[in-house]
């Protein structure tokens, strides 16, 4: 800025700050004497003011004046702007002191305009903090004032960010936040999470959260920049970003090794890491699925036993860590029911994505036995797999709620049963369940029907597969759910085929 007072030149009318989004302000102000189109820039720049004893690093904020302005939006800057912005710089007496002093000839708008001369180049952006924390105490910052000041905040920790400076200025910088009472509408420490992983950063981003988690606990300090009760906390968020960008095994890691160097993460952050192995497992089964139809298709050779194991071993590693969150998650989170509850939740969803049968089994009753009922999907999905498992206990004990059931929820519930068994290739059962449907009256899915009969007709090997199966296709013929059948039969004894018409 040029203003002609005193030693001090700035020239100031249509200001325009931009800075990173979401944050962006336009200002109108004017100031004499004529104005010029000027660009500043601020660098880094150390202030040794007598009233801080730590030194304060600005960073650069873009702005663009120009004379340019359009008529009536001018508000000329008075006399006692230019008097407290050569008193700040002078530095003989507090900050404080001097605007309490000048109060009453300092309008809102000559406010504003002086942080914003503050966090230019060359200026001691210390003072802008101290303006700002004055007008914070006075309850002079409005949502306007505020805005602003957020405004610049934001582009000193980007110019932080962008030139790689050590996370713990950029820290410093949010702690300097908090000390004057800066506290926007969201978390300061998930943007500059959010800066470094846009940047490419992501080591960085994770060294950052380690210095504030060691501040927080090596010396006693919260640092609570921007909305409080957030759940997730600095590492909850940066295993967050992790996971949406597909990083799941990361995000797992990251929460593992914060814990496993004695930085306690948010008890929130444990849950993430889980819900990242139940996306990584769910993956895993996904592309386990496509190779079998590569290997169908004759695109690609069969897994060998070798690699079996690997997958076998990866997978269980996956569910082991996912049981040492879980318990952390709860001794951090004990006394939080909505915490313990999410635990069993992913655990049980961990299950389900391994396909890991009795195990989901286990964890249903106890979610039931801690108050919180599944839903009925889940019970479903659970008694599916075990029927694939061909564990006998455990569909039992989950077919008891069937009695209770109304016919669509009971043919639902009979279809999920039905699939499991044919998934797991065992056909004699899932005929019993397609029978026991037909018996209740509830109609099965033609696509059930095909793949049981499907099933049925290649494991004809024995006289008694072929009773089962005759005795199925009549049992359907006099549903109406299948026409006449012809059934072949050859008596190796008499060297004879029989055919008979259903």
């Amino acid at each position: 800025m040029a203003i002609a007072r005193g030693g001090v030149t700035t020239s100031l009318t249509h200001l325009h700050l931009t800075f990173p989004p979401p944050i962006s302000l336009r200002r109108t102000l004017t100031a004499k004497p004529t104005s010029r189109i000027i660009t500043c820039n601020l660098k880094f720049h150390h202030a040794a003011g007598k009233f801080r004893s730590s030194s304060h690093r600005s960073v650069e904020l873009d702005q663009f004046i120009t004379s340019e302005e359009e008529e009536g939006e001018a508000e000329e800057i008075g006399d006692g702007f230019f008097e407290a912005i050569e008193e700040l710089e002078r530095m003989n007496r507090e900050p404080s002191d001097i605007l309490e002093e000048m109060n009453h000839r300092l309008s809102p708008r000559e406010l504003q305009l002086m942080l914003v001369y503050f966090a230019q180049e060359g200026r001691d952006s210390w003072c802008a903090l101290e303006v700002f924390e004055w007008l914070k105490k006075e309850d002079r910052v409005d949502e306007e004032m505020m805005e602003l000041m957020v405004s610049i905040m934001c582009g000193w920790v980007r110019k932080l960010v962008e030139e790689e400076c050590g996370v713990g200025e950029v820290l410093e910088l949010l702690i300097d936040m908090e000390c004057v009472g800066l506290r926007p509408g969201f978390s300061m420490m998930e943007k500059v999470i959010a800066l470094y992983c846009e940047m490419g950063k992501k080591e960085n981003a994770v060294l950052f959260v380690k210095e504030v988690l060691r501040r927080r606990d090596g010396f006693g300090f919260s640092v609570v920049v921007g909305s409080e009760g957030r759940k997730g906390g600095p590492s909850g968020y940066l295993a967050w970003k992790m996971m949406v960008d597909g990083d799941y095994k990361k995000a797992v890691d990251l929460v593992v090794d914060l814990r496993h160097s004695g930085l306690k993460p948010e008890a929130y952050s444990y849950l993430i890491a889980m819900t990242a192995i139940v996306k990584e497992l769910n993956s895993l089964g996904k592309t386990l699925r496509e190779l079998k139809r590569y290997t169908r298709a004759g695109l690609v050779t069969e897994i060998d036993d070798h690699d079996r194991l690997l997958i076998e071993k990866y997978q269980s590693e996956l569910i082991s860590r996912g049981l040492e969150l879980a318990s952390w998650a709860i001794q951090e989170g004990q006394e939080n029911e909505s915490i313990v509850g999410a635990v069993h939740e992913r655990l049980l969803a961990m299950y389900i994505c391994a396909g890991r049968g009795p195990e989901a089994e286990k964890q249903l009753w106890e979610m039931k036995f801690a108050g919180r009922e599944p839903e009925a999907d889940l019970n479903d999905i659970v008694m599916a797999i075990c029927a694939s498992q061909k564990e006998v206990d455990a569909v039992s004990r989950l077919l008891t709620r069937v009695e209770f059931m109304g016919s669509e929820r009971k043919k639902k519930t009979l279809s999920w049963l039905l699939r499991g068994y044919v998934k797991g290739g065992h056909f004699e059962e899932a005929s019993e369940t397609l029978v026991t449907m037909i018996d209740s009256g509830l109609c099965p899915e033609y696509i059930d029907r095909v793949a049981v009969m499907q099933g049925m007709t290649r494991k004809i090997q024995r006289p008694r597969d072929v009773e089962a199966y005759m005795g199925l296709c009549k049992k359907l013929f006099d549903a109406g759910l299948v026409g006449p059948c012809l059934v072949y039969m050859y008596l190796d004894k008499y060297k004879m085929w029989i055919v008979k018409m259903m």
